[in-house]
Formats: C-alpha cells, structure tokens, sequence
C-alpha cells in the first residue's frame, strides 16, 4: 500500500515524473513540445484547473516542476490530467498503447524562500549536469531559457512564495 500524498493549501511543489522503463522520449524536441502544448493547454482558462508554475524542466526521461495549486485546486488532479493527456497524445503519435508514466509522480513540499530558491536552482541545472548545455538559459525546454527571453506562456511572471 502506498503512501498517501502530503498536501498543504497554497504550498509550492517541487514535482518529479519518469518515464516508464527510464526511456527517453523526450530526447526528441517535437515530444517536449508536444508536452508543453499539453502543459498549456491545462492552463487555459476553460480548464477548470488553475494553478502557478515558478519553474519546469523537460529532459530526456523525466519532468520537473516547482507548481503551486490555486487554493481549491487539487494538485493531484492537475498532474493526473497533465500526465494522462500527454500520455494518450504520445501513444497515439507513436501508435503504441501502454504506460508512458513510471509511477506516481513524486511531490516535494517547498518551505519557505530558501527551500524554493534552491529548488528552482536545482531544477535550472539538470540541462547543465547533464551535459546539454552550458548554461541554463541556453536551454529550450527550462524555466530559465523562457525567463531569459521574457517568455511566460508556461511560467508566471509574479511569483509569491
């Protein structure tokens, strides 16, 4: 039996997802964007979500988000149907059926400025330890490539942590 998910009102979550048997399909760039159209398409207004991300990272086999659910929201529900609509949309691109996800998705609670600092760092970096980039604003597929250029289709400009 799995443990129950820690959730607090108006926290931020730093949020891990894998790919299923650690295959990388996002080494293919129109599968990242692919993802991202899913990501915005969740925050459109007549989605009944609502939600702020602070910061994301697509790298080959995994997702990263620092999210914070808007008061009523369920961040369960958010990332089941981020994942999920993804997940339909990749199979039927690639016109396979199956698990896409690993498992649940992984969800940190973020305290405090420090704690969200260093996430959003330690988000920025995984293109850099990687070894895809020198920087993390020479990245596509971060938060830091979308702030550097004045891009917030998926990031929110005014952050409150």
């Amino acid at each position: 039996m799995r443990k129950p998910r820690i959730l607090l009102e108006g926290a931020w979550y730093h949020i891990i997802a894998r790919i299923n048997r650690s295959e990388k399909i996002f080494d293919n760039n129109g599968i990242k964007n692919m993802f991202l159209s899913v990501v915005k398409k969740a925050r459109e207004k007549r989605n009944p979500f609502r939600f702020e991300i602070a910061n994301f990272c697509i790298m080959g086999n995994h997702i990263h988000f620092l999210i914070r659910p808007a008061p009523g929201n369920s961040l369960s529900r958010i990332m089941q149907w981020i994942l999920s609509v993804f997940a339909m949309r990749y199979n039927r691109f690639m016109k396979i059926s199956g698990h896409v996800w690993y498992d649940r998705f992984k969800s940190i609670i973020v305290n405090g400025i420090r704690a969200f600092l260093a996430v959003s760092e330690y988000i920025d970096q995984n293109p850099v330890k990687a070894g895809l980039c020198l920087h993390p604003e020479d990245y596509e597929f971060c938060g830091a490539w979308h702030r550097e250029r004045g891009l917030y289709t998926f990031l929110d400009k005014d952050i409150r942590v």
